[in-house]
């Protein structure tokens, strides 16, 4: 299997036609092998697609499936719109039209998606295997949207009308062969869960609860296949190959295009303080608990000794692993009470899994009968408030 991947780096100049007849600025970035072009513009990113290609999208503008797309668009829209009332044309696939326009293709033969994310974040990224080819074309931005399917609601939607909520995850997934329409309908699933494990590999944390982000709340996507391929696929799930490629391709572009646009890495969640976050734990609750416990308080030197703990990738570990336990509980895999008890049998280890030889007062600080991450928060509080008069920080071992 052979990959290939771009951020837009390299780019060839390529204008198209506005709706004036003026000359639009756009950059081809990336074109397959089987002619499909992605060009980039200022607020778009576009797809031309030879004849004969097929598309199932989820779009406003000719979603569904269709014979006769011939361009699949994914636009920013502007800043400051939180309802469809506020683009131009006064609704979305009105609003669609007139990019489409202004992007130099036809409206009736066009399809498009919208985002908040910015258009030089896109990210391509192609795998191939004996001919098959599936290229993956992203933005993605979770830092405010992220959500684990199934969290409340944000609205209840009436006659069309719903609001625009920032963050979102648009894929344009790109199928060198001919697929049946329930092959395509296959291919979003197997791209959506591949999206989904992307995310739970970075613990992306959702906005609307306590869990594991899956996606957002407006997530898009298109599947585009070449409908006069000689090469024809039935099976786009994850035991058939065209499946791996599609999971490969999409968890690799969902991590490129979070890293692009929200600076959401792994090596960016290896934080102690991040990893909290899903559980509303902040520098303030830390401090709020450090400062009833024993030793000097001095705000700033307390923070300041948190925030280098939390990077120790062993005390990153020890945290992914009791807030597993956390999940697992609410999940119902572990009896709560039997959770607390081993969640605070681990805690006690954390000196000598860290190195560190002074005595920590455990039956002060944990109680099985409390939630699992009061206990962590008011051990960890205590290592990093006596760290100073101990010498613990200089025990932290280093990557």
């Amino acid at each position: 299997m052979t990959s290939r991947t771009t951020n837009g780096a390299d780019m060839d100049a390529d204008p198209s036609k506005a709706e004036s007849g003026t000359e639009r600025e756009s950059v081809l970035l990336f074109e397959t092998t089987g002619k499909e072009k992605v060009y980039r513009f200022s607020d778009s990113i576009l797809v031309s697609l030879p004849q004969g290609h097929k598309t199932l999208t989820t779009s406003w503008l000719n979603g569904g499936y269709r014979e006769d797309v011939r361009a699949v668009f994914n636009h920013m829209i502007p800043k400051g719109k939180h309802a469809p009332k506020e683009l131009e044309g006064g609704s979305v696939p009105a609003y669609l039209r007139i990019i489409a326009e202004r992007l130099g293709v036809d409206p009736d033969t066009s399809s498009g998606l919208l985002t908040a994310a910015n258009m030089d974040n896109v990210a391509i990224v192609t795998k191939s295997f004996r001919g098959v080819e599936v290229t993956a074309v992203m933005t993605a931005g979770i830092e405010v949207n992220g959500g684990r399917v199934g969290d409340p609601a944000s609205y209840y939607q009436e006659d069309g009308s719903h609001q625009f909520i920032q963050g979102t995850i648009n894929m344009i997934l790109i199928i060198g062969a001919d697929l049946p329409e329930y092959a395509m309908a296959r291919a979003i699933i197997t791209a959506s869960e591949a999206k989904a494990a992307a995310l739970q590999q970075l613990m992306a944390p959702s906005r609307y609860s306590k869990g594991i982000a899956t996606g957002s709340g407006t997530d898009m996507v298109a599947v585009v296949c070449d409908g006069a391929s000689s090469l024809k696929l039935t099976d786009a799930g994850q035991h058939s190959k065209l499946g791996e490629l599609i999971g490969k391709a999409v968890i690799e572009c969902t991590h490129k295009a979070l890293e692009l646009q929200s600076d959401l890495t792994v090596l960016s969640q290896r934080d102690m303080l991040v990893r909290l976050e899903r559980f509303e734990i902040s520098e303030a609750d830390y401090w709020k608990v450090a400062s009833g416990l024993n030793g000097a308080n001095r705000k700033a030197a307390f923070l300041k000794v948190l925030r280098e703990m939390s990077k120790n990738p062993v005390l990153v570990g020890a945290t992914g692993t009791i807030l597993h336990i956390v999940d697992e509980i609410s999940w119902g895999l572990i009896p709560e009470t039997a959770g607390r008890r081993v969640a605070v049998s681990l805690m006690k280890t954390l000196p000598g899994i860290l190195g560190i030889d002074d005595s920590v007062p455990f039956d002060e600080l944990a109680d099985e009968k409390d939630c699992i991450i009061d206990n962590w928060v008011r051990v960890t509080a205590w290592m990093a408030k006596n760290c100073e008069s101990k010498g613990l920080c200089s025990q932290v071992p280093q990557e």
